[in-house]
C-alpha cells in the first residue's frame, strides 16, 4: 500500500485503492490491464465488422429451429439497453432475462418495458424472495467488504447461464466491454462468480439459509462453460462502442431515459455507490468509471477529475434513498449507523475461491489463444 497520496498521470485512478502501482512515469497498473484487455478482446478496426459478421451468423446456425436463439440480460440501463437494440439490428432473436432483486427504480422498470415493447423482445424475469435476497444483502453489511453489490451480480450470471442451459442456447450477449468497464480495483467489487465467497458471508452473519437465491459453484461453471458450451460474449467489443453515442441512439429510437449515473437504475445501487462507498471505504466509483472513458478518448481527463468535485447524488436524493433503505430492510437510522462503522475489511477476510478462479482464467485464456 502506498504511504502517501498519488493520481496517475494518465488516468485519474489514485491511491484510494490500496492495490495501484505506478511506474517511473506515474502510469499506473489499471492503465497497463486496459491496454492489456484492450489487446485480447477487443478486435482491431479493420477486423471488427468480419468478425462481428461471423458471430452473428454462429449465433443464428446455432440457434436455428429454436424459439430464440441468444440470451441477453437487461436492467434498464445504457449498455444493456443498447445490447438489445444492438441485437435486432444485428436480426438476431434474444430472450431478455431480468433479475428482479427488489430496488428496481420506477425509470429502470420503463425503460425495460418500453425497450422490450419497441424491439418485440420477450422478457423472462426472476422474483427473487425478498426476506432470503434482503438477509443476504444485510450479511454483506455486516461483512463490511466494499463489494455489496456481488449478491446482485452474481444472481444475475446465474440466470443468464440457467436460460441460456434451459433454452439449450450457447451463446449470451452482455454489456460488460472494455470501452467503458476494465477499470475496477479487485477490492472495491471482488466476487460476482464466487460462491463459495458468498456463501460463507452468509453462514457468519446471516439467519437464512440460500434456498432460492440463483448461484452458480465452481463444477457448474465448469458444466456450463465446457459441457453445455455456453459462451457469454462481451458483443460490444465487437463494434466501436461510445457510451455518449449509444445513450442518444437509444433515447431517439427506444425512448429510454436517463437516471444520473452508472448502475443507478437500482435504488440500492444509487445508494450504496453515493453514500455507502465514499462515506464509509473513501471509495468514489466515478473514479473508475470515468478513468476507463478517458482511456478509451471517451472523456477528458481534466473533465474526469473536475467532475469528481460533483457529489455523487444531490442531497435530497441520498436524504430520501438512506430513508427507504433503511425502511425497506427494517433497520433504525441508529443501526444503519452502526453498520457504517463497523471495521471495514475486503473479501480476503473470509473463505473465497479468489486463487482458483484467477487459475482457471489463465488456463481459458490458454485454451482460447490455441483455439485461435
Amino acid at each position: 500500500m502506498t504511504d502517501s497520496y498519488r493520481t496517475c498521470t494518465r488516468c485519474i485512478m489514485d491511491t484510494s485503492d490500496p492495490d495501484i502501482v505506478f511506474d517511473d512515469a506515474g502510469v499506473c497498473n489499471h492503465c497497463y490491464r486496459y491496454e492489456d484487455q484492450l489487446n485480447r478482446r477487443v478486435a482491431p478496426t479493420g477486423e471488427r465488422s468480419a468478425r462481428l459478421e461471423a458471430l452473428v451468423a454462429e449465433i443464428k446456425a446455432q440457434g436455428r429451429g429454436r424459439d430464440y436463439d441468444c440470451v441477453i440480460g437487461v436492467s434498464g440501463g445504457v449498455d444493456s439497453t443498447y445490447v438489445a437494440w444492438l441485437t435486432k439490428e444485428l436480426g438476431l432473436r434474444p430472450l431478455a432475462v431480468h433479475f428482479d432483486n427488489g430496488w428496481n427504480s420506477e425509470l429502470a422498470v420503463a425503460n425495460i418495458e418500453k425497450t422490450l415493447e419497441r424491439l418485440g423482445i420477450d422478457l423472462s424475469t426472476f422474483v427473487i424472495d425478498w426476506e432470503e435476497f434482503k438477509d443476504l444483502q444485510l450479511s454483506f453489511l455486516k461483512a463490511s467488504t466494499p463489494d455489496g453489490e456481488v449478491p446482485t451480480d452474481h444472481a444475475i450470471v446465474a440466470l443468464l447461464y440457467q436460460a441460456a442451459a434451459k433454452q439449450g442456447l450457447k451463446h449470451i450477449l452482455l454489456g460488460t466491454n472494455v470501452a467503458s468497464e476494465a477499470i475496477m480495483p479487485i477490492k472495491w467489487g471482488y466476487g460476482y462468480s464466487d460462491y463459495r465467497y458468498i456463501k460463507a458471508v452468509q453462514e457468519r452473519f446471516g439467519s437464512k439459509k440460500l434456498r432460492t437465491y440463483p448461484h452458480y459453484s465452481l463444477p457448474k461453471l465448469f458444466e456450463y462453460m465446457f459441457v453445455r458450451k455456453i459462451r457469454i460474449v462481451p458483443i460490444l467489443d465487437f463494434v466501436d462502442y461510445r457510451k455518449g453515442d449509444a445513450m442518444k441512439r437509444i433515447e431517439n429510437d427506444l425512448g429510454w431515459t436517463y437516471y444520473g449515473g452508472k448502475h443507478y437504475e437500482s435504488i440500492y445501487t444509487r445508494f450504496y455507490q453515493a453514500y455507502v462507498l465514499p462515506k464509509k471505504f473513501g471509495i468514489d466509483k466515478r473514479r473508475a468509471h470515468n478513468a476507463n472513458l478517458v482511456l478509451s478518448g471517451q472523456m477528458g481527463r481534466e473533465v474526469a477529475l473536475v467532475g469528481l468535485e460533483a457529489p455523487t447524488a444531490p442531497e435530497d436524493q441520498m436524504r430520501e434513498d438512506m430513508e427507504y433503505v433503511c425502511k425497506k430492510f427494517g433497520l433504525s437510522q441508529a443501526e444503519f449507523d452502526a453498520l457504517m462503522v463497523l471495521p471495514t475489511r475486503t473479501f480476503l477476510d473470509y473463505p473465497n475461491s479468489y486463487k482458483r478462479l484467477e487459475q482457471a482464467k489463465k488456463v481459458l485464456r490458454f485454451l482460447r489463444g490455441r483455439e485461435g
